[in-house]
């Protein structure tokens, strides 16, 4: 069976290898792309869209419908890692790591022990991580936050400079992420649980569609941005900027929870207990 898997992936590399020599040369100017499409694009852009980034344009208006589906992959993704990782069984242990919260020290405590797990000296500890270190503790709580405010920069202003909902909610995401390899997993789940997560990955996708959505129920396209002029009281090529920030704003949000995810059911192998 693993044979017959390697030889269908080396086929269907090798065939899109193949392809390849169909491409037209890199950075051929009388390609179709660059006679046709990316003229229209560059000339009527900030005409027809009102926003100054040409790719968050394209993204987000003229590609619209590609993203809405890539955000709903990157869902999809997280629900398959969950799907397959995720349980709810107990795992047997014998004892427990418990750390002195001002010492650092570790100490084993069998599991039948009553040992209180955020008493006023020891709080839980993760046995696949390293000894806690104050330097790293220190300098990555005060660089979460100024990451935080830098993905939401990014994010708010996509649509004017380089950055967009992608690259804003793999920055959020990255952070909480951080706060988890610098103090344990369980520390960022208690700041982003697993619940919320997983209705904010869904949330993102939901309020991308259902902006589209709003839009054909005013009487125009799907993901039509102008159609919302109406009820944002503005003209409508100052909607589709509008527009274009409501779905960066919800793909972020699918991003930045399915990153967070994803970690943490890789890391704890699914039992969201333990984890770098």
């Amino acid at each position: 069976m693993k044979w017959a898997a390697l030889m269908v992936v080396l086929s269907t590399g090798g065939l899109l290898i193949f392809a390849t020599d169909d491409f037209p040369p890199w950075r051929d100017p009388h390609s179709p792309a660059s006679e046709h499409v990316s003229p229209r694009y560059i000339e009527k852009s900030m005409e027809e869209t009102g926003v100054p980034n040409l790719v968050t344009a394209v993204l987000a208006d003229y590609r619209g419908y590609d993203t809405l589906f890539e955000t709903a992959v990157i869902f999809t993704a997280g629900i398959a890692c969950f799907l397959l990782l995720r349980t709810y069984r107990e795992k047997e242990k014998e004892s427990r790591l418990y750390r002195h919260v001002h010492t650092g020290l570790i100490v084993e405590v069998e599991a039948g022990s009553r040992m209180r797990e955020a008493s006023e000296h020891f709080e839980r500890a993760d046995r696949l991580w390293a000894p806690d270190d104050l330097i790293i503790r220190t300098a990555c709580r005060i660089l979460i936050p100024f990451i935080q405010l830098f993905g939401l920069q990014v994010l708010a202003n996509g649509h004017h400079t380089p950055g967009g909902g992608f690259q804003g909610g793999v920055i959020l995401g990255a952070s909480l992420i951080l706060l988890a390899l610098s103090r344990d997993l369980r520390t960022a789940t208690r700041m982003m649980p697993e619940r919320i997560s997983g209705l904010l990955s869904a949330s993102g996708v939901l309020v991308y569609a259902g902006i589209g959505t709003v839009c054909v129920l005013l009487g125009h396209s799907f993901l039509d941005y102008a159609a919302l002029a109406p009820i944002l009281f503005v003209d409508p090529v100052q909607a589709r900027n509008l527009g274009i920030l409501g779905v960066e704003i919800g793909v972020a949000m699918a991003v930045m929870a399915t990153m967070i995810v994803i970690y943490g059911n890789v890391a704890s192998a699914g039992y969201y207990d333990e984890g770098l």
